[in-house]
């Protein structure tokens, strides 16, 4: 193996005891004030500087989203929908695929590869499957918010959605002994509170965000929040939910060429690679297929790094080149 190949594995699961009144600066994070305040991007001719921490060229981030069985009895699945007041008896067993099969076999591929991953993980899914939940964390993946349920944020009153990122918090703790520090809204939408309220819990980064393939900041109450890019593209919800015709093959393929393009970018600027897996689609063998011969790709190539999205938002917290959004205004 080549030795200049280096492969950042961020570890360790977060400790757990942080209240909920816990701040970013609490953990010794930048304020707003020390950061760089203009839209500039980290690129440029940067052939020189360290855009990540081990000096990566590519850094790739993997999110497992870990949702089945906190659906509510109208959820869809890959069927028509059935006539009114028919109960479904089937879309319950393709959640339960996910939790079965879907996350066993996809921590095998973690394991396999030795890399770590973020899973956004629903409280409700978590309180279903305890053992299953904890097994992810104690295998050193990150456990992230992903709502106390499947209710839409955007039609949460302010003190509802608060109560429900609370009680999120407890539980995931409790379960998985891990302290969420990122978010993932239900279907990436926000109400406007959103950021305020998880600011103000102690939250650092959120990834409902698609407008860059680099890590940024969004100032949420004059302080710093990280924004980790979510994706659409590499995403097996988007690419075999409803009547989707994609191949596995084809899904391969797409990682490819997306991974040809930002690598080859990152020598010159910082480059982030968001893949996203759900439990029961990305969880079946066809797709562990392809996701493995992916990983085998990338690690393939020099100076590629795998790693979770709170070390990415700490990293990215801590960078005075990291490009700051402008506040958002409804």
């Amino acid at each position: 193996m080549n030795q200049r190949r280096r492969f950042l594995m961020a570890g360790g699961a977060i400790a757990a005891g942080f209240g909920l009144s816990q701040t970013a600066l609490a953990i010794g994070l930048p304020s707003l004030d020390t950061l760089e305040n203009d839209s500039k991007s980290s690129g440029g001719s940067g052939m020189n500087k360290i855009f990540w921490p081990s000096g990566e060229q590519l850094v790739i981030s993997i999110s497992m989203q870990f949702e089945a069985g906190a659906q509510d009895k109208n959820a869809e699945g890959p069927f028509p929908p059935m006539e009114k007041g028919y109960p479904d008896t089937i879309t319950p067993t393709w959640y339960d695929y996910g939790m079965n099969e879907g996350i066993p076999r996809l921590l095998r591929l973690w394991r396999k590869h030795n890399i770590k991953v973020t899973s956004h993980m629903v409280g409700r899914a978590a309180e279903l499957h305890p053992q299953l939940a904890k097994q992810v964390a104690d295998e050193g993946h990150e456990i992230s918010g992903h709502g106390q349920t499947w209710t839409p944020q955007y039609s949460m009153s302010p003190a509802e959605e608060r109560a429900s990122y609370v009680a999120s918090i407890e539980t995931l703790q409790r379960i998985t002994g891990q302290r969420p520090l990122g978010f993932n809204a239900f279907w990436m939408r926000h109400s406007t509170q959103t950021l305020n309220i998880l600011q103000d819990l102690g939250f650092i980064y959120h990834i409902d965000d698609l407008s860059r393939d680099e890590p940024s900041i969004i100032p949420v109450g004059n302080k710093p929040f990280a924004v980790v890019p979510y994706t659409l593209r590499n995403n097996d919800i988007g690419r075999f939910g409803g009547n989707t015709a994609m191949t596995a093959a084809a899904f391969l393929q797409e990682l490819k060429d997306e991974f040809d393009m930002l690598y080859q970018e990152g020598s010159t600027q910082r480059r982030m690679m968001s893949i996203s897996v759900h439990d029961r689609i990305g969880g079946a063998p066809g797709l562990v297929t392809a996701l493995d011969k992916f990983i085998q790709y990338a690690k393939g190539h020099t100076n590629v790094g795998f790693m979770r999205k709170d070390a990415i938002a700490k990293w990215a917290l801590a960078q005075k080149d990291t490009p700051t959004n402008p506040a958002r205004t409804f």
